[in-house]
């Protein structure tokens, strides 16, 4: 497959061509090169933002300033969903985002994206690099003419906001939730129906009552955009999206032009920015949603067990149906679940069992 046949659409090439042209390429002096990298994100989107500077910071530096990354925001050069396009069709060299936005174009990156009831966030940093998922992403990435890399890491999610109570599975029939993903349509199969609309417009629809919940990411970033002046209350746990990796994705032409050691370092930029961006949402969230709590009196809901059992049941054949969309979904499909089956049981007598035995106010007092 080729990469420009990822343009969608005529409009959609022109503007990235005339994009490319308004930001010409950076000359390369003395094996000197500047590459420019569009986030999906906003310049300076909390905690979103993270992984691109550190992925600028750290190759500028290893590299002795012989490879260099100029950093843009969602729709400096591209509009933010063709992102991808742009990176493939060479207009910029990189891209930052989130797997879910272009399942469109290849239908077994649900796998990469988060999978309701799946893999938690170190369990999927594990698959990555020890269970074959580095290279199952290559493959998939591959076929938009990009390489890809582990960016960044939202951790757990929230299950969302809402301002009706879910006391069980029919509660959600006849609501309407900003959602995305795999878990979206779980919530369509139990009878919510699913929403799309941008972020800075969703306190407005809680408010006005065109949505009655939504999801985004966790305690901070929702903070931030006054999800919990909105909406009366935020459930949890995070069933939809246990994990949330961001995608660095690289032009393969680029890529491949690349020195060993250049490639090396641009690796070593990324794991970097893997590791510290999944440590700051979880220091941030920490703080954030204690500051929700004991000043904005927000109301924590978790969902019982009966309708847990229920998600889980109905999100087992929705991951089943996108698994066979084609022969490269059951391909990652079947690699993520048997590194799932395999590290389960050691997940569940260590970290779950530990949960279990640390009381929130034990013996340290909360």
């Amino acid at each position: 497959m080729k990469r420009r046949d990822f343009v969608k659409t005529a409009g959609g090439l022109g503007a990235v061509g005339a994009l490319g042209a308004a930001f010409p390429a950076p000359a390369i002096s003395q094996d000197r090169k500047e590459w420019r990298l569009q986030a999906t994100w906003p310049r300076n989107a909390p905690l979103l933002w993270t992984g691109v500077e550190v992925i600028a910071d750290h190759v500028a530096k290893a590299s002795n300033g012989r490879l260099t990354i100029k950093l843009y925001g969602s729709g400096e050069i591209a509009p933010p969903f063709q992102t991808m396009d742009a990176v493939a069709d060479g207009a910029v060299e990189m891209g930052h985002g989130y797997p879910s936005f272009w399942v469109g174009k290849i239908p077994a990156l649900n796998f990469f994206a988060p999978v309701p009831f799946a893999v938690t966030t170190q369990e999927q940093n594990a698959w990555y690099r020890w269970g074959g998922g580095q290279e199952l992403a290559d493959k998939a990435y591959a076929e938009m003419g990009v390489k890809f890399f582990p960016g960044g890491n939202t951790s757990v999610q929230a299950a969302g906001w809402l301002n009706k109570e879910i006391n069980s599975i029919g509660d959600f029939r006849g609501l309407k939730i900003r959602s995305g993903g795999l878990g979206s349509k779980v919530l369509s199969e139990v009878g919510a129906t699913p929403v799309q609309i941008p972020l800075g417009e969703v306190p407005q629809a809680l408010q006005s009552g065109a949505v009655d919940g939504a999801d985004f990411v966790g305690p901070f970033n929702d903070m931030a955009f006054g999800l919990h002046k909105v909406a009366k209350f935020y459930y949890w746990p995070g069933w939809m999206e246990p994990c949330g990796v961001l995608d660095t994705f690289i032009n393969l032409d680029a890529w491949n032009s690349l020195s060993d050691d250049l490639k090396e370092i641009v690796k070593g930029g990324c794991t970097v920015a893997n590791a510290i961006v999944v440590d700051e949402f979880v220091a941030k969230n920490g703080q954030a949603l204690k500051t929700m709590v004991e000043e904005h009196d927000v109301q924590i809901r978790m969902l019982n067990d009966e309708t847990l059992t229920e998600l889980g049941r109905v999100s087992n054949d929705v991951v089943q149906a996108a698994a066979s969309a084609d022969a490269l979904s059951r391909e990652v499909y079947d690699s993520l679940m048997s590194f799932r089956k395999m590290v389960l049981p050691y997940t569940n007598l260590t970290e779950l069992a530990f949960m279990q035995a640390r009381k929130l106010d034990f013996p340290y007092g909360a």
